[in-house]
């Protein structure tokens, strides 16, 4: 049996869903998951279906999806084999959270991916590599040798024919061009406390400032710094009993939580971009 998904987008009109699930059926598919959306101030139509076959063709579907529904409603699409493990690179810098969380669960076969390398500008976590038997690139980065650094780290990920990338709480700024390569497939995790809070120290200011929730983000990266379509957040409560200690783990737990959560809808094709927005299909 395959199962693949479909993800389709185009300007709103009578008769998609009909159409769609008629040439499945026809097709001789079963559909087993189909949701949509319509973004009406941009009258654009969202649409995800996951359809298990018994005998299939990608080449043959493909060709025929297009020219019975591509060519007619001006779809914007994207055909999936649900099978496929998609290869996830890490970029990490010191913290170890989130990266312990991620190959945790990558362990158990919680994620559905391959993780062909670690890519850090600091040593530190070269032995949770190992530990988790990952190989670990170490290319240090400075303001004279960024463009130097991401040569080689495009390198790294073409050899590896990688997928996406995860910045599991990497401590540099991602150029344009690395972007360019991997336009909305490079998913980055932070406190939601920017803009208000910035700087090296957010839980600390926070701290001082009194609040009352804490939270993380996690959003494709985009040229404008934290600004990217947003994947995946959470909150959660805190007082004043709270120390900066505990603000920090706190936050903490979110971030693992919520970019784990933003890996797993990537992974399993559930978020479509438009316009610098998310639409996620749960």
């Amino acid at each position: 049996m395959k199962k693949i998904i479909i993800q389709i987008y185009c300007k709103d009109q009578a008769g998609i869903i009909a159409a769609v699930t008629n040439f499945i059926a026809n097709s001789n598919g079963n559909i087993v998951y189909i949701d949509q959306h319509v973004n009406r101030e941009q009258d654009i139509f969202f649409m995800r279906t996951e359809t298990e076959f018994e005998n299939f063709s990608m080449e043959v579907f493909k060709s025929n999806f297009k020219t019975e529904l591509v060519d007619k409603f001006d779809m914007k699409w994207r055909i999936y084999n649900a099978e496929d493990k998609p290869k996830m690179a890490l970029f990490v810098s010191k913290y170890d959270h989130c990266l312990y969380d991620i190959l945790g669960r990558y362990r158990s076969g919680e994620l559905h991916c391959e993780i062909p390398l670690i890519i850090s500008n600091h040593l530190d976590l070269k032995t949770t590599a190992a530990y988790f038997n990952i190989p670990f690139y170490h290319i240090p980065v400075t303001k004279a040798t960024k463009a130097e650094a991401e040569i080689e780290q495009l390198q790294l990920l073409k050899e590896h024919q990688v997928d996406f990338i995860v910045l599991a709480r990497y401590m540099q700024i991602i150029s344009g061009n690395m972007i360019d390569h991997y336009k909305n497939k490079i998913i980055n995790i932070h406190h939601s406390f920017l803009p208000a809070f910035i700087g090296a120290k957010p839980y600390h200011s926070a701290f001082k400032r009194g609040v009352k929730i804490i939270g993380a983000t996690s959003h494709y990266i985009t040229e404008e710094l934290d600004a990217g379509p947003i994947i995946e957040q959470d909150i959660a409560r805190v007082s004043h009993t709270y120390s900066i200690k505990d603000l920090i783990t706190k936050g903490r737990d979110l971030e693992k939580i919520v970019l784990a959560t933003a890996i797993k809808h990537h992974i399993n094709r559930k978020v479509m971009v438009y316009n610098n927005k998310t639409v996620i299909f749960y």
